[in-house]
């Protein structure tokens, strides 16, 4: 009798470890040690992603971007206080036809890209399920969707106080002589411009003047 009671406390023992293990394993940040000091500070701008599980991953390219958030598959199948995201950063970009590694740019530059990312994970937690999988096949559909989440994603980056270093990014982007036309242009077709940051910038300081915000 002693016996079965001591496995039984072993077994719910173990159980509750496990548990615990696995709570902590979905609420952490996985990040790539080269990029850690970046991300920090870029999510110190968005509070409300705390305990939100996202994963910082590196691919050797990604179609028309340097990087690109998205939910992970399971995640769709949860609540959105329970979904995970993972936010995929290109190894290398071109410029003038000759590869750069993108954690060569400037550490400005670099913390306004995943900003923006950021950006759009808190885009997609104010989506319910089918809001979100109704998101993505818009998204590679329709050209003016596509410029409505880009749009989107700068603002909330924007209005959590990281205009500096969008505008920093955009900059590197649009003022580069090297850097391909074709994502220029897209940049320009989609994104906010730099006159349109400081517009939301100007529009924000008078908020606060007259404590409206």
């Amino acid at each position: 009798m002693i016996l079965r009671k001591r496995l039984l406390l072993l077994l719910l023992f173990f159980i509750c470890s496990l548990t615990i293990i696995v709570i902590l394993k979905k609420t952490k940040n996985t990040v790539p040690e080269n990029i850690r000091e970046e991300v920090k500070i870029a999510l110190s701008y968005f509070p409300e992603l705390n305990g939100i599980p996202i994963e910082f991953k590196f691919k050797n390219s990604i179609k028309k971007s340097v990087m690109l958030a998205q939910p992970t598959w399971s995640g769709l199948l949860k609540s959105r206080s329970k979904r995970s995201y993972v936010i995929l950063i290109s190894k290398k970009f071109k410029i003038s036809g000759e590869e750069f590694k993108t954690v060569n740019v400037p550490k400005d530059v670099l913390i306004g890209w995943i900003g923006h990312e950021l950006g759009h994970v808190m885009d997609y937690q104010q989506r319910g399920n089918l809001n979100l999988m109704g998101f993505g096949i818009r998204y590679v559909m329709l050209k003016e969707f596509v410029k409505k989440a880009e749009r989107s994603a700068d603002s909330f980056a924007v209005c959590r106080g990281m205009s500096d270093y969008i505008l920093k990014t955009k900059r590197f982007i649009l003022n580069h002589a090297n850097i391909d036309n074709t994502y220029k242009d897209r940049i320009k077709q989609y994104y906010l411009s730099p006159d349109e940051i400081m517009e939301m910038v100007k529009e924000q300081d008078s908020l606060r003047e007259n404590d409206l915000l």
